[in-house]
């Protein structure tokens, strides 16, 4: 059985949140960082944990730092 850690939960509810604050959809954030639909959803739901290249997609998608993705503090 798959078991999430503290920070791969983190990451899925940061990265659910500032989706939604852009507005954008798993669709449309998937193209931003030319990747697919599903696996939006698979790291949003802890069902896949984003390597490196990923996180870099993504981060670039909300004009962040990786750094920034990971700071969980708010």
């Amino acid at each position: 059985m798959y078991m999430s850690s503290d920070i791969s939960i983190k990451f899925a509810q940061k990265l659910k949140k500032l989706r939604k604050e852009k507005g954008y959809s798993q669709e449309e954030l998937a193209f931003l960082c030319d990747l697919d639909r599903t696996y939006i959803g698979r790291l949003e739901n802890l069902k896949r944990n984003p390597t490196l290249p990923v996180m870099d997609k993504i981060a670039k998608a909300f004009n962040m730092e990786i750094s920034e993705m990971l700071d969980f503090k708010e």
